[in-house]
């Protein structure tokens, strides 16, 4: 880092500066104690802000970095960027995703003619791709047990779906229909609730025959950018924690299937997402390791007071046995937790292997 880059970065709002103290008659200042957390925060930007990376993105990263607890016990907290620059990138980001370039077009197809809204769910059904989501941990689990076919994706509707969510947006609900957006909400995968389930309670309001549906809130919750405008500075911090906790259970799911020991907390972890029906709405709104772009994405998505009542949930599930990797009965604690695991993975490549090599039945033997 050289001194005209920390004054730019000082000059931006990302950096605070050292407390100086004047020399007296006209010699000018110098730094008077070097302030640690200007020395971190330095470090921190300077970590992402890579070369050929935007700085807006760097902040992004830096934020999420803070809010993700170090690997190494001991090691140095991250310092918070500044929050005002942290919205900035935040929104900067989310101009320029897909997700809100869908939103935009979806708007601007509204009262078009036939052609247009055609051109909209072709721009949408573009956009959207043909992601499928991932496979049941708990199905793929099973299936690697039983040296079975594992499935590839999970089952249901694809991706091309949730375009009729995204013409609600624009286009009105009544425009798209009841069962048109019956099967776009199961695309999502929340509640476990299938195609059937949405139409008919989307038929029942429709008939007043049941409580009716706020569209309102459909509009007002796809406009990420807004959402972030208008939350607090505490309400991204937040949804920045939910974001973070969420990925850890999340995680612990999807290793499920890869033959992670299981254990009666990670059980009662699992029942609690099955119970709300939403893994797979977190397998499409989550990434492990997601990239800058990615994070803003999410990090809007959890500012939905939903998920924060998820994450408590999940939380408290977590207080009441912490002991996730504590195989019961095993003294060795998370060394023999992680020792079984890497035996099971083993005996999985070995079993692997074993497919497809001769044996000693002759030519005719078989494979």
């Amino acid at each position: 880092m050289t001194p005209s880059q920390l004054e730019s970065w000082r000059r931006a709002g990302l950096l605070p500066r050292h407390r100086r103290r004047g020399l007296g008659r006209g010699r000018g200042s110098v730094v008077d104690a070097v302030d640690p957390l200007v020395v971190e925060s330095a470090a921190a930007l300077a970590r992402h802000l890579r070369q050929g990376r935007d700085r807006r993105l760097a902040v992004l990263a830096w934020f999420a970095e803070a809010g993700t607890p170090p690997v190494r016990p001991g090691a140095a907290t991250v310092p918070e960027p500044p929050l005002a620059a942290v919205r900035k990138a935040l929104v900067w980001a989310l101009q320029r995703s897909a997700s809100h370039r869908l939103v935009e077009f979806a708007r601007s197809a509204a009262g078009a003619s036939e052609e247009g809204q055609d051109a909209l769910y072709e721009a949408a059904g573009r956009l959207m791709g043909s992601y499928r989501g991932a496979a049941n941990p708990t199905l793929v689990r099973a299936a690697l047990e039983a040296g079975g076919d594992v499935p590839a994706e999970a089952e249901g509707p694809n991706a091309r779906s949730m375009v009729h969510v995204a013409a609600a947006i624009g286009l009105g609900a009544q425009e798209v229909g009841a069962d048109a957006l019956a099967e776009g909400f199961a695309a999502f995968g929340m509640f476990g609730l299938t195609a059937e389930d949405w139409a008919q309670m989307l038929g029942a309001a429709e008939r007043g025959e049941g409580p009716p549906v706020d569209w309102g809130l459909l509009q007002q919750n796809a406009d990420m950018v807004a959402q972030v405008l208008w939350a607090s500075d505490e309400e991204l911090l937040r949804a920045r924690e939910v974001l973070v906790g969420l990925r850890m259970f999340y995680g612990l799911y999807v290793l499920h299937g890869l033959l992670l020991p299981d254990t009666p907390a990670q059980a009662a972890l699992r029942q609690r997402i099955d119970e709300w029906g939403v893994f797979p709405f977190l397998d499409h709104a989550i990434a492990i390791n997601p990239s800058p772009r990615q994070f803003a994405e999410s990090l809007a998505v959890f500012l939905e007071p939903f998920f924060d009542g998820l994450y408590q949930i999940l939380m408290d599930q977590f207080a009441e046995n912490p002991n996730i990797f504590s195989i019961p009965g095993d003294e060795t604690g998370a060394v023999g937790f992680g020792e079984k695991w890497m035996r099971s993975v083993e005996e999985l490549t070995k079993g692997s292997r074993g497919v497809g090599e001769d044996t000693d039945d002759g030519p005719g033997g078989s494979l």
